[in-house]
């Protein structure tokens, strides 16, 4: 080899190292920002606020375990005699009763509750914190917050925005792109109103009397009429899955509804007809919370349903927020 081919192979070397450093540094580069990116997006807890409740749960020493067991005996304890069964439970001011019904070959979960006043329908949120990606499983809210009854709720950490009233307390204003998102406004007086979310400002209607404030949807049941049509669906969801509804028959009169879904013994439901089953059961308002593997209802520290996380493992869905009853 003559000096001027050896020369040559000296200065090709150093460039051919050069290029490909650079390309590891950008993939190194790139799959970090990637990562950041995802972590930001779904992991890292963001805008945390210490939840604040214009009223909340009461501070009893009793677990479920424990309420059902002074309960069933007929004892009293806090808030007075309660009768707590598998299915039931009832106190001065409470009455849950579960049953099942089998429609569109999905098992369907339906609580039919009854509260003296609306304060007793409540919200509660994952580590006791407003915030994007803090979540925690429906049973673990349920029970931090000594629930009676509990299903998820509307998984406002998922989003950036959609407005948020929990407990009579304002955390987010900022409406979701769109001019058809339909909120569920729950007031002071138990009434329930389905809201075009567009058309509605927060700041307001906490004003007006609004203490729940939930926006996924859509609204299920309006004034007594079935409000969505046989194709409508969520953003990104199956025809057929697990649900989750909240309903109102009359002020102070409420259902909780879940279906299974996504396994061989249960289809799972449409928005339709998990419209029909909240128009069947007598609601004049009804409104659909976030479903999937979210969908969980949880009663005296058991889950009642099969909750469904990507369609093959029976198990809960960590979530963001809950709506439960509780003394």
């Amino acid at each position: 080899m003559n000096n001027v081919t050896q020369k040559n192979e000296k200065v090709k070397r150093p460039v051919y190292k050069r290029k490909y450093l650079w390309r590891i540094i950008y993939g190194i580069a790139l799959a970090g920002y990637t990562a950041f990116a995802l972590l930001d997006a779904f992991v890292m807890p963001k805008n945390v606020v210490a939840m604040d409740n214009a009223y909340g749960s009461s501070n009893t020493e009793s677990d479920g375990a424990n309420e059902e067991t002074n309960a069933s005996s007929g004892e009293s304890s806090g808030s007075g005699t309660k009768i707590v069964t598998d299915n039931s439970y009832i106190s001065d001011n409470i009455s849950v009763t579960i049953t099942t019904m089998r429609e569109y070959d999905t098992q369907i979960y339906v609580a039919d509750i009854v509260v003296s006043d609306v304060s007793y329908l409540r919200a509660g949120l994952a580590g006791g914190v407003f915030g994007r990606n803090i979540k925690a499983a429906t049973s673990e809210i349920a029970q931090e917050n000594n629930a009676v009854l509990a299903i998820n709720g509307d998984f406002y950490g998922f989003r950036d925005s959609g407005p948020v009233i929990r407990n009579g307390y304002l955390y987010r204003s900022d409406i979701r792109s769109g001019s058809s998102n339909e909120m569920l406004a729950v007031y002071d007086d138990g009434r329930f109103e389905i809201l075009n979310e567009a058309e509605e400002d927060a700041e307001q209607l906490l004003q007006d009397g609004v203490i729940q404030l939930f926006s996924f949807g859509p609204g299920l049941v309006e004034n007594g009429q079935v409000s969505v049509s046989a194709g409508q669906e969520v953003d990104q969801a199956m025809t057929s899955n697990p649900r989750t509804a909240v309903g109102m028959i009359s002020p102070l009169h409420y259902v909780f509804v879940v279906s299974d879904g996504r396994t061989s013994a249960s289809e799972g439901l449409s928005l339709n007809e998990l419209a029909q089953v909240m128009a069947e059961l007598g609601c004049e308002n009804a409104y659909n919370l976030d479903g999937g593997g979210s969908t969980t209802m949880w009663f005296m520290g058991s889950i009642v349903n099969m909750p469904t996380t990507n369609g093959k493992t029976i198990s809960e869905r960590s979530v963001s927020d809950i709506v439960y009853i509780g003394e």
